[in-house]
């Protein structure tokens, strides 16, 4: 009985076309595992960080989430590691124009977030409060429901510490998951 639900799910989730993957009730999870940055502010900066990421497309093409962001910074002029970390809610669009996705199985997106997030460099100059971030991003799906994913991404922090604002331009790479939930529930119930 078990094999057999898998089984269904896996064949409905295989056989869904691109477009499916952005409809109202669908859900996203995933994540960025690398982030490149370019330090607007000061010396120049290299990362990795982790961000993973849940959203619910709340109709056809927008999704609204939440994310947590874990980092470890190696600035060549700090002499030691910096650490960040975020939490908060996400937004995206999903471009409808078929002309601007130049790929086939491609996706224009548009992602903004909110939360609190902080900076803390191991040579001074912290700065923790609300941070804002958002920039345009593309994703190619892999298969139906896996996408691989790139952005363009500005980054600040505003608040308190040694120093007022962060800013920060990231390139990330990630990857997200496209769960159609009303199709599996349909699929689990036909099952029973």
């Amino acid at each position: 009985m078990k094999r057999k639900l898998l089984l269904s799910a896996f064949v409905l989730l295989s056989v869904m076309g691109v477009k499916a993957q952005i409809q109202k009730g669908n859900v996203m999870v995933g994540g960025n595992l690398a982030n490149l940055q370019l330090g607007l502010n000061s010396a120049k900066q290299f990362s990795f960080d982790l961000t993973p990421k849940a959203a619910w497309f709340i109709k056809d093409n927008v999704a609204i989430g939440a994310y947590v962001n874990f980092n470890l910074y190696t600035a060549k002029d700090y002499g030691g590691s910096d650490v960040g970390y975020g939490v908060g809610a996400l937004g995206r669009y999903y471009v409808n124009d078929e002309s601007v996705n130049l790929l086939k199985h491609s996706r224009f997106f548009v992602e903004g977030t909110v939360g609190i997030e902080g900076n803390n460099p191991a040579s001074g100059g912290s700065t923790n409060g609300l941070g804002l971030g958002f920039g345009p991003g593309i994703a190619y799906f892999i298969t139906p429901n896996i996408g691989l994913e790139t952005m363009l991404k500005y980054n600040g922090i505003i608040g308190f510490g040694d120093a007022v604002t962060t800013n920060v331009l990231s390139l990330n790479v990630g990857f997200q998951i496209y769960l159609p939930t009303s199709r599996i529930r349909a699929a689990v119930k036909d099952q029973r």
